[in-house]
């Protein structure tokens, strides 16, 4: 199995860190002689050809040569892109055939690697054969969609195109029922993709919320970080908030910040934060126990962390000033 990682480099507080690789890679149940990297124009050319042969076997060398050249070397993810090859890489995406379906994907991800690539593979036509590909393709194809889709929605304008196209509640699918490595490559792309106002909405319509939630509940899923800075993406909008009262967050949250690494209490805590920023649920913030282990971490903590901690407590105690303020006037009467 191939794997090449992607660098997101996505510059939000430490989240870069913490989304730091999406993966390539493709399960070939069968191998074709591979070309030198340094190919030739003429070369690529003969590909190309190749690509829109009506043999299915020779599609299938073709695009998995294009795969392979376009792996490692930007040289040649520029050159293929400039021979004219992705409508063809694109038309393969929407075949019958899930391995030759797989390969396109696989190619079409390759290609966005370079930044060069990424407007001529969007004005080809590509989101929709990729979201496509995530509703109906291989185990591979799927998390290779995701990863092209993630590259493309680093330029801010295609978010709106590929949310529209449906791919939302594909991701959120495939965060809540793939494989380890479907979680990863879906939850950082919904990451990238969420960072606007209509796609939060679909995501949060889709379900996400509840999936999160049950991801950073459980520690032994290797995807509580990732899970809390989605949250934490889409917690700005009421309807997220919402959800994660519905699902019993709160709880949660508060137990990220009591046993957490210091980077979960952090995340936990602007969550928390953002949830307190309207009144309705700073009580219920209260009552689930946050205001011990905030005032824990305004002590021991990070300096950022204890930034956030000192601001949420300020805002939690004056919870419990109205408690106490509530009790001495029920005993005057």
């Amino acid at each position: 199995m191939d794997e090449s990682f992607i660098d997101l480099s996505i510059n939000y507080d430490q989240s870069s860190s913490v989304f730091t690789t999406c993966s390539s890679k493709s399960n070939a149940s069968f191998e074709f002689p591979i070309m030198e990297s340094n190919s030739s124009d003429y070369a690529i050319h003969h590909l190309l050809t190749k690509l829109e042969s009506k043999s299915i076997e020779e599609r299938k060398q073709a695009a998995l040569n294009i795969r392979l050249l376009s792996k490692d070397s930007n040289d040649n993810r520029l050159k293929i892109a400039r021979s004219g090859a992705i409508p063809s890489l694109i038309t393969l995406i929407s075949s019958d055939d899930r391995q030759l379906q797989e390969y396109g994907v696989t190619s079409i991800l390759n290609l966005s690697l370079c930044d060069e690539n990424k407007n001529l593979i969007v004005s080809s036509g590509a989101i929709t054969p990729l979201v496509n590909a995530l509703r109906i393709g291989t185990t591979t194809a799927k998390e290779n969609a995701s990863c092209a889709l993630l590259r493309l929605s680093q330029i801010d304008e295609n978010k709106i195109e590929i949310g529209r196209s449906g791919a939302v509640p594909l991701l959120v699918k495939l965060l809540k029922v793939g494989d380890i490595r479907g979680k990863k490559d879906s939850s950082t792309a919904l990451y990238s993709i969420c960072s606007i106002k209509e796609n939060k909405i679909r995501a949060v319509q889709a379900g996400i919320v509840e999936i999160l939630i049950d991801l950073i509940a459980d520690l032994e899923s290797n995807m509580v970080d990732k899970a809390a800075y989605v949250l934490n993406q889409v917690i700005s909008i009421p309807e997220a908030v919402s959800a994660v009262v519905e699902n019993d967050g709160i709880p949660v949250l508060v137990e990220m910040i009591e046993i957490g690494s210091d980077r979960q209490k952090e995340i936990a805590m602007e969550i928390l934060l953002k949830i307190c920023e309207g009144s309705s649920y700073r009580s219920l913030v209260v009552r689930e126990g946050a205001i011990p282990p905030v005032v824990e971490l305004t002590q021991c903590g990070t300096s950022r962390g204890k930034r956030k901690a000192r601001t949420l407590l300020q805002i939690l105690r004056q919870v419990r000033t109205g408690y106490m303020a509530a009790e001495i006037s029920d005993v005057s009467f």
